[in-house]
This record gives C-alpha cells, structure tokens and sequence, in this order.
C-alpha cells in the first residue's frame, strides 16, 4: 500500500480546498500540514519558493500551485474524471479555474477576506476599508455578471461535476467566512451552482473540518484536527512568526 501524499496549506484556503476535493472524490490518501502561508518558516520556503500554498508532495516529488496538483491528480487518478470529455469543454473549464484562481483570488481573497479576516486575526492590523467597499460594490458585482452569463440555466457549468465548479464555488466559501453570501435573486445561476457544489459529500466533510478551526488560533488547530481524526503530517512547517508574504495561495 503505497504512503498518502502530504499536502501543506491551510483547508480555508481555497487553493487548497480544491486539491482536497479533488483528493476526496478520487478516494486519494492524504495527510495535512494546515498552515497558513504567512507562517511558513525555512523548509515550508525551500518548498514553496513563493511561499504559497498548497504544496503536494508525494515520495520524492515536490509540486506547487493548485491547478498543476489538479491536473497531476486527474492523470494520475483518471477516475472520475473531473475535467470535461470534450475538447473545448475542457478548455473553457481550465479558464474559469484560472479566472477563479487569478480574479476572483485578487478580489473575494485578497480584497476581502484577508482585509476582514487573516490581516485581523494574524497581523493585528486594520482593514482598508475603502479597499473592501470597492471589492463588495464594485469588483465582486462585475465578477458575479461575467460568471453568471458563463453557466448554463441548471447544473454543473459542463454537465457533468468539473474542476470549474469546484474551484468557483471554493471562492465563495472562503469568501462566506467574512460573511459574504451570493445575491440569489441578482446572479441564481452562480449562487445555485455554489449551493450545489457545497452539497456534495466531499465538499460537506470538508466544511465541517473548516468550521471546527477557523475561529481558533492557529498553534490549535492540529490539536483540533487530530481530534476529530484528521490524518496530519508528522511534524509541521507553520512554526514561524507570522509574515506578509508574496499575494496569492
């Protein structure tokens, strides 16, 4: 039986919650170092040279960015398949996850729930909050409008559950820790393709392990985990003071 991979990253991150997801619906093992990225000490930045999360590493091999995992994970485990058959469907899923991983990192992670939630809870610090009005009033709107024209009237965004649906709605969970929900009756296509994401089995494990730590300091949090039988790494890489590091997890 061969050893589960290790993950390192905090599941509240959304780039690390897709690779879990992942992980979960192809039945792959895992442990988990959940740290933040912002205390990452030496050897997490040896791994991580941008000091981002999640690093997956399995064996000798060392990989970083959440799509790079996703993909490595679909040829590795090819089933179920989690990227669309045809070719263009393909395509256009890899897109909304670079949109998700690229934008909506900038303006539902960065803009809000680091200014509202990690700047706070971490750093002590105040948040912009001109910087968090522009994102609720101005940025997340236009976000909302592209997606929304980009699914279909039900469903999953290519028929069947896609990397694209599960990268979109792992936004807007992270996003739904600083209290910010979709307008149902503005953009119902996104705001019943989250709740349709967050339905899942997978997904529902996964948020009842968020739920029982984000409130918590974070020199708890694996004690939490291991309590509620989570399988961890042996030792941990978030042992460093705390940190603003390169944007983006």
């Amino acid at each position: 039986m061969s050893e589960p991979v290790s993950i390192i990253g905090s599941p509240i991150s959304p780039y690390v919650r897709k690779v879990l997801a992942v992980l979960e619906l192809k039945g792959v093992a895992y442990r988990i170092d959940p740290i933040a990225p912002f205390v990452g000490n030496d050897a997490f930045a040896r791994l991580s040279p941008l000091r981002r999360i999640p690093v997956l590493i399995e064996g000798d091999m060392v990989l970083n960015d959440s799509s790079v995992i996703c993909q490595y994970l679909e040829d590795r485990h090819p089933t179920p398949a989690l990227y669309p058959a045809d070719l263009a469907d393909r395509a256009r899923a890899r897109w909304l996850e670079e949109y998700a991983d690229t934008h909506l990192g900038d303006v539902l992670i960065w803009r809000l729930f680091f200014q509202l939630g990690a700047k706070r809870f971490l750093f002590r610090e105040e948040a912009d909050e001109a910087v968090v009005r522009k994102a609720r009033e101005e940025e997340i709107p236009a976000a909302l409008d592209y997606l929304e024209a980009q699914l279909p009237p039900s469903g999953f965004a290519f028929g069947g559950l896609s990397i694209a649906d599960l990268t979109l709605a792992s936004f807007f969970r992270t996003a739904a820790f600083v209290k910010y929900a979709i307008d149902a009756g503005r953009w119902p296509r996104m705001a019943a393709l989250v709740a349709q994401v967050m339905a899942l089995s997978a997904m529902r494990k996964l948020a009842a392990i968020e739920d029982r730590i984000v409130r918590l300091p974070l020199a708890e949090q694996r004690t939490a985990l291991a309590d509620m039988g989570v399988a961890l790494t042996p030792t941990t890489l978030g042992d460093a003071a705390p940190r603003h590091g390169l944007r983006r997890a």
